[in-house]
């Protein structure tokens, strides 16, 4: 039933190039905060990055679930449906939250940063996503798919926080 998360857990290269630059590391389930679904829906994390944002899967079931992440900050969206999705756009897009025009330009300007650090960063996703026996979509579509997911589906997977009974905000806005 975990079969992706079985495969990252048991691909080094894979699970590096998600810890960074995906920032996704599976050892990091933990919310910062009490939270729940509006709709009253499971929410189990699954993994975090290092700014304590966390992965959330929604409902019942296995890795074909909605993944809703939710940031430190008070800051959620749903932003896969299901962790094949998930992987694909960490894969393609791993600087995903830094676009905010959802434009392969912008993205395209956010991975030449990262090039500079990183000058095989290409190669170690080819890898990555060979090991895990992922497709790699095409960057716009990625892109697309990540802004209609969260802004469509997302109406439906409102985060709150428990304690206060308030949502938190939108990261992807219509």
């Amino acid at each position: 039933m975990d079969a992706l998360i079985t495969a990252i857990a048991a691909h080094d290269e894979a699970a590096d190039f998600l810890a960074w630059p995906g920032d996704f590391d599976l050892d990091q389930r933990d919310h910062v905060e009490d939270v729940h679904l509006a709709s009253g829906a499971a929410l189990e994390g699954f993994a975090g990055d290092g700014a304590g944002g966390t992965y959330f899967f929604c409902g019942e079931g296995g890795e074909e679930r909605p993944v809703l992440y939710a940031d430190s900050e008070g800051g959620a969206a749903l932003v896969a449906i299901g962790l094949k999705e998930l992987i694909q756009l960490l894969l393609v897009v791993p600087w995903w939250r830094d676009c905010r025009a959802f434009t392969a330009e912008e993205s395209g300007e956010l991975a030449a940063e990262h090039l500079e650090d990183m000058p095989d960063l290409t190669a170690q996703r080819d890898r990555a996503a060979a090991a895990l026996g992922i497709d790699l979509p095409p960057e716009t579509d990625v892109l697309a798919r990540l802004h209609r997911v969260a802004t469509e589906a997302g109406r439906d997977f409102t985060l709150i926080f428990t304690p206060e009974g308030e949502p938190y905000n939108p990261l992807i806005k219509p």
